[in-house]
């Protein structure tokens, strides 16, 4: 596919989302970071692990220095993928990699304007929601026959990861980590509450029963929270048996009655039974904060906030599989390693990225410091995983994968974003119906969103 410049410009202003997807990726500092060497137990792992590939052949290779942008270690994960990128220039001694880290909020602002103009790094990360607008814009590089060519195996990846970075049946990313929702719940209020703990089989009308045992605790303890907003509203369209695009993505189902259901029900959550705050009731916390406080029984949150609530919750917490209502859903998030469609050496690019995606030493080094999940499904690395402490449920996540689901993704991702959030919030207010925030948005989506 030939890069139109003028046309991949306008498409990623369209597309560019800076609502934060991934949480723990919203950094808005800028920063180069140069990669070293891991610490001397990790550099003696690799080292042991690659011995075999260094031979003279390996290293007689002419030299290649790949440039490389990425934004999901940012904020905590710099010194990780330091290392990863460490163990694979053991591997590959004839492979630099010129590394730049950016904060979230500032990275696809920098990636859309280096794109276009000509200068983009030969690998750089897209996140799923941005993927389709580099894809269809001619600006990523199509790996299909290189995969094949080289006999790049990604046998030990999750299909539903691979296939996310597929457009138009070719695969154009080799997705790096992913992540998943949960239902974490505040053990101690449960207890108070004397309700019993939520199992995988849980649906809405549990959390309906257990939010109101909590929220009678008091008047600053509630039970419940999940905000609804665009990422929220289409999961529980998906929960109820809805969507927001139909299958073959060619129409909107906006407003369909199983899609009023759910909003009905989410409002109804804050505005009736009142187990979920109101913006009043917040007055400026999150909902995360909220949690870490222990005055929220329970938040549909994703598997980035074990760490955090590990360290700064003083009670007792655990996960389980979200609930639904006619079925289960859940998130999927994840990040990719792309290649630029004018990179001078792919095939290096190719190494590198399916490298830090599904090597067993890039791997282990991202469950060891918990930075989300690697998108394999090695035994081994996913039973690191599952020893972890906190939560102890950790299984619920895998239990999880068996429900993912992904959000609608068009060309203008942004702009329909924004045109359903605005009709949540007049539904929420009570401005208009629901019936009739949905039939409105329908009719805008449809005049303004170009499908298929």
């Amino acid at each position: 596919m030939k890069l139109n410049r003028k046309i991949l410009s306008c498409l990623l202003a369209a597309a560019i989302s800076l609502s934060v997807l991934t949480a723990g990726c919203s950094s808005t500092t800028t920063q180069e970071t140069t990669s070293k060497a891991p610490d001397a137990t990790t550099a003696a792992t690799t080292t042991a692990a690659s011995s075999e590939t260094t031979s003279g052949t390996t290293a007689a290779k002419e030299q290649v220095t790949l440039k490389m942008e990425e934004f999901s270690s940012s904020g905590g994960n710099e010194d990780t993928l330091a290392a990863m990128i460490a163990a694979f220039e053991i591997q590959y001694p004839y492979i630099k990699v010129d590394l730049q880290t950016f904060g979230y909020a500032d990275y696809f602002t920098q990636l859309q304007t280096k794109v276009s103009g000509g200068n983009a790094s030969d690998i750089f990360e897209l996140n799923y929601e941005n993927f389709v607008a580099y894809a269809s814009a001619g600006a990523l590089y199509n790996l299909k026959d290189m995969i094949a060519s080289t006999g790049t195996d990604l046998s030990g990846f999750y299909p539903t990861a691979l296939k996310a970075f597929q457009f138009n049946g070719d695969q154009y990313a080799i997705p790096d980590s992913f992540s998943n929702v949960v239902l974490i719940y505040n053990k101690d209020l449960f207890d108070k509450a004397g309700v019993a703990y939520p199992t995988d089989d849980w649906t809405w009308d549990d959390i309906t029963v257990a939010g109101k045992a909590i929220r009678a605790l008091g008047d600053d303890i509630y039970g419940f929270e999940r905000t609804i907003q665009f990422t929220e509203f289409y999961k529980a369209c998906a929960q109820n048996g809805g969507s927001l695009i139909s299958a073959d993505g060619k129409t909107f189902t906006i407003d369909t009655p199983e899609n009023i259901k759910a909003l009905t029900g989410m409002i109804d959550w804050v505005n009736g039974s009142n187990i979920m705050p109101t913006e009043a009731q917040l007055s400026g916390m999150s909902n995360w904060d909220l949690f870490e406080s222990g005055r929220l029984g329970m938040i549909v949150n994703g598997t980035w906030s074990f760490t955090p609530f590990a360290e700064t919750c003083d009670f007792n917490w655990d996960i389980s599989v979200e609930p639904g209502n006619t079925q289960k859903a859940t998130h999927f998030f994840s990040n990719a390693y792309a290649i630029s469609s004018e990179c001078k050496h792919p095939e290096e690019a190719l190494l590198l990225s399916q490298f830090l995606a599904g090597s067993k030493e890039a791997t282990t080094l991202r469950v060891a410091a918990s930075w989300e999940l690697p998108p394999v499904s090695y035994d081994d690395v996913i039973s690191a995983y599952l020893k972890q402490d906190k939560p102890s449920n950790r299984q619920a996540v895998y239990d999880s994968l068996e429900y993912l689901i992904t959000p609608p993704v068009v060309k203008q991702n942004s702009e329909l974003q924004d045109i359903i959030t605005s009709y949540l919030d007049l539904a929420i207010t009570g401005s208009l119906s629901v019936e009739d925030a949905l039939a409105q948005c329908q009719a805008e989506c449809v005049t303004k969103i170009t499908l298929g």
